[in-house]
């Protein structure tokens, strides 16, 4: 499948089956805004969840924070984004269509072949306001990055949590850049979700830990499943680094619009405590109490991504197969072989027959896994037709309750990749399953 097809046939995918989907479509849609369905917001959320058991829940070194998403307009003036968070535009003169001037290499309007404007600097911040009367006083931003909030409460979190350097803050949430030219699905957004951890270290120790994390990073993404042949790291040329960073690295996962990015790693040096210490006239210095001196520490920024992450593992995992019948005859199967941990739905109980000598039984073991579990009843269509939809989304395990489980007490579990069944008294079903998933 070429790869422009791919990435339609991924977008009809996420439609049809309730992943994403366009939102206010009923009015038209608005560019470059998605809703997440039943099954999308599953699968993001186990993407978080997923980063936050690593970057937190099994680490003594990193605590969690949820920090405001409006906060004071002097944040953004002191980190820089009021004056330098732009991007190059360039306006094309007979279709009125804009685009960044970095991405385009002719000087014709790529849509209708007009004379593009000369470049002008493009704040990419939203501007709101507080308060029931629209003036300059009352202006705020919604955040374009999680990192600030983490930067300004950084005492506060440090001495309360007594953590000690090195250690770290993560947050997840929403983030809003009012980008030029968004697209390729839910790639680039204005609206979207952040996975950020700013990582506080000791001055002359950076250089070290920014290759720890390279890696750390880089090894969570392959042990949930993304192909290590579709992962690289790129170092960032001189004229890429933003103002703050000394080095910064991107994680690239090749799509199928070509290589893209899908986390940031950059060592931020002191540069934000430093700007918020001198503007807020706080002391943001770490007390070292077994050297008993204070510094500024630096910081190492892993950044990701949630909704192109998302999509990183709905490309990597979509498979079109050729697959046996219930007459014996091939036929395509498409498949979403999702790492478990990430699957939106973990099981599927399909009685096999809506008759209501299954139905109370098919139910009963339902209910005693979705305590467990995700998981779904489907009673519609052929077996096989059933075991598609599941294949589909990317469910791990069906169980199938026959006529058969009423005299053996027993069900049938079919795994997703190998299509494999077996025999399982329900009895056992529940260990059975936890060792699997």
């Amino acid at each position: 499948m070429a790869a422009p097809d791919l990435m339609d046939t991924i977008t009809s995918l996420a439609k049809r089956r309730g992943i994403v989907f366009p939102s206010s479509e009923i009015y038209g849609g608005l560019r470059s805004c998605w809703d997440y369905g039943p099954l999308g917001v599953e699968l993001k959320r186990n993407v978080k969840q997923a980063w936050w058991r690593s970057m937190v829940q099994e680490r003594t070194d990193i605590v969690g924070l949820d920090a405001s998403i409006l906060m004071s307009p002097k944040v953004w003036e002191t980190s820089g984004h009021v004056q330098g968070f732009t991007d190059p535009l360039v306006e094309c003169a007979d279709c009125r269509r804009r685009f960044r001037a970095d991405h385009i290499t002719a000087k014709q309007c790529p849509e209708c072949g007009g004379k593009l404007s000369e470049p002008r600097q493009f704040n990419l911040m939203f501007e709101t306001h507080m308060g029931p009367v629209k003036e300059e006083g009352n202006l705020v931003y919604l955040r374009p990055e999680t990192a600030q909030g983490i930067f300004v409460d950084f005492v506060t979190v440090q001495q309360s949590s007594r953590k000690k350097i090195p250690f770290g803050i993560a947050q997840q949430g929403k983030s809003f850049r009012n980008e030029i030219t968004p697209g390729n699905f839910i790639f680039r957004t204005r609206e979207f979700e952040q996975m950020e951890m700013e990582f506080f270290v000791e001055p002359g120790s950076d250089d070290e830990w920014l290759k720890h994390w390279i890696e750390e990073r880089f090894r969570w993404y392959t042990d949930l499943g993304l192909r290590p042949e579709k992962l690289r790291v790129r170092k960032h040329e001189d004229d890429e680094l933003a103002h703050y960073a000394k080095e910064s690295h991107d994680i690239e996962y090749e799509f199928p619009f070509g290589w893209s990015e899908l986390e940031g790693i950059a060592n931020r040096t002191d540069f934000d405590l430093r700007a918020h210490m001198e503007a807020s006239g706080e002391d943001l210095r770490y007390f070292d109490q077994e050297e008993n001196n204070k510094y500024v520490p630096f910081v190492i920024e892993p950044a990701a991504g949630a909704d192109r992450t998302t999509l990183a593992f709905l490309v990597d995992a979509y498979r079109e197969e050729e697959a046996p019948n219930a007459k014996g005859e091939l036929e395509k199967r498409v498949v979403l072989k999702l790492h478990k941990d990430l699957a939106p739905t973990k099981v599927a109980v399909l009685p096999l027959s809506r008759k209501d000598t299954l139905t109370p039984e098919a139910r009963r073991i339902f209910d005693l896994l979705k305590r467990e579990w995700m998981c779904d009843y489907d009673d519609a269509g052929s077996i096989g037709r059933r075991y598609r939809r599941q294949d589909e989304v990317g469910t791990p395990l069906c169980v199938t309750v026959d006529f058969d489980t009423l005299e053996d007490a027993a069900v049938t579990v079919r795994d997703r990749d190998t299509m494999a069944q077996e025999r399982i008294p329900v009895e056992g079903l529940l260990a059975y399953l936890k060792e699997r998933l």
